[in-house]
């Protein structure tokens, strides 16, 4: 058939008319985000988690390009919606339109620009399914806000130390994650005529009003009761701010890293706003040489003392949970997470009389540039997801985040981490706090393995 001069062209799908894409939602119509409480309890330095009411968006974040990984979470979605119903999966723009066909049912997702604001609005839960990287992809979705969703995290990817739990547990973790708080049975929940009391106390009024959204539970197996709740690790941050050289915030000006993913939105602030963008790092943050041949020259100021003038290939401020990253590579401490502390750790510093060191959680650090890195910028990265170029006079200011509780708003700050209980029998009398983090040593350090030794038994 003749079509003349312009070539004749299939019509274009677009998102609107697709009837498969018609699947993927706006979470933007979801309901507000429940805020969990972590109530303290008296045999474990671990919080224990409570829902005030059953949550309802739950955002999955499988590790990306992984394809065995996707068939997973994919798994894991139907057996939510089988079991759970009423729950809303929340999934990141990219993930959504690679997984919405083999779905029966539908899914929510935001536009990757309004990611960063939407889910710390809306989301309940994170699940993640990877290795480290995915939680710290989870993390820098909520890197500028002072209260995380939990994090239920599979180890799933090549480093597990921040995975609690294997796939194949991922019945009985999500059980345990969902039905923490719910005071009842699910027997007793099922006939309300029949319903017994809850064998904890009540946590505040909200709880006495959410029985009724209790009651249409319908997961696999038992409320736990209040006394068998998720334990939750609350993972220390860094608060870090970027300042030019007349002393302004510049955090909004970091963009995503080269490998980051592109639903880093950092949702920047109105330029009329008075409070100066927060960042905040579950890692580190650093300061390289980049690709410049001569070392870094940098001043270190600690509450306002100066330390010591660093040359050296870079330097890095961590956390604990970071201690077993990019630091200890460069030859820094491991610290247990529950420390509340501070690393600084120089990256193959030209002087040996420079050692690593630990400092109190709420110090405050000041890296500044030397006069004499020769007009250089030099890279400061974020837990290698955003970074920004820095020159002489600027300054990056870091501390730690504080953790606070209050009555009405609960704990603000850190990233709860869903915790691995040991199952009865198989502690071997570890202390709780410790199981899950002296495995992690033990089992992907090599810690108590002969020189040599493969590891296995």
């Amino acid at each position: 058939m003749k079509v003349g001069a312009r070539s004749w062209r299939a019509p274009q799908r677009f998102f609107s008319v697709s009837r498969r894409l018609a699947e993927i939602l706006d979470a933007a119509a979801l309901p507000d985000r429940i805020v969990p409480h972590y109530q303290k309890t008296k045999t474990s330095s671990l919080l224990s988690l409570q829902w005030p009411r059953p949550p309802r968006n739950i955002l999955l974040m499988p590790k990306l390009h992984a394809p065995s990984v996707t068939v997973s979470a994919v798994e894991f979605a139907k057996h939510i919606h089988s079991n759970y119903p009423g729950l809303n999966l929340v999934f990141e723009d990219h993930v959504a339109r690679d997984i919405h066909e083999t779905l029966p049912f539908p899914i929510f997702t935001v536009e990757p620009s309004e990611a960063a604001v939407k889910f710390a609005q809306k989301i309940d839960l994170v699940t993640t399914m990877g290795g480290d990287g995915t939680i710290l992809r989870a993390a820098s979705l909520f890197s500028t806000h002072n209260r995380v969703p939990p994090i239920l995290s599979f180890s799933m990817g090549t480093l597990g130390f921040l995975g609690e739990w294997k796939f194949e547990e991922y019945k009985r973790a999500w059980r345990e994650c969902y039905m923490s708080g719910c005071p009842a049975t699910t027997e007793d929940l099922v006939v309300p005529h029949t319903r017994a009391a809850g064998t904890g106390p009540q946590i505040g009024s909200e709880m006495a009003a959410s029985e009724a959204e209790w009651e249409s539970v319908r997961g696999n197996g038992k409320c736990m009761g209040l006394n068998r709740s998720s334990k939750i690790l609350l993972r220390n941050r860094l608060r870090v701010g970027i300042y030019d050289e007349h002393g302004r915030n510049i955090n909004d000006q970091l963009v995503p890293t080269a490998t980051a993913a592109p639903d880093l939105g950092l949702g920047k602030l109105p330029a009329s706003s008075a409070t100066p963008l927060s960042l905040h790092a579950i890692n580190e943050v650093s300061i390289d040489r980049g690709v410049h041949p001569h070392l870094a020259i940098l001043d270190i100021y600690v509450n306002n003392h100066f330390l010591t003038e660093v040359v050296a290939d870079g330097i890095l401020i961590s956390t604990p949970t970071g201690s077993t990253a990019y630091s200890l590579s460069a030859g820094g401490s491991i610290v247990h997470p529950l420390v509340k502390s501070l690393l600084i750790t120089p990256i193959s510093p030209r002087s040996l009389s420079f050692r690593p060191l630990v400092l109190p959680l709420h110090t405050k650090v000041v890296l500044k540039l030397s006069k004499r890195n020769r007009g250089r910028e030099l890279p400061v990265s974020i837990d290698g997801k955003r970074r920004v170029n820095v020159t002489i006079g600027m300054e990056v200011r870091v501390e730690g985040e504080r953790l606070e509780k209050s009555d009405v708003e609960g704990w603000r700050g850190g990233v709860p981490c869903v915790i691995r209980a040991p199952t009865k029998g198989d502690s071997g009398g570890i202390a709780e706090d410790d199981d899950s983090w002296v495995g992690g040593l033990n089992g992907l350090l090599k810690f108590n393995y002969p020189f040599g030794a493969s590891g296995e038994h």
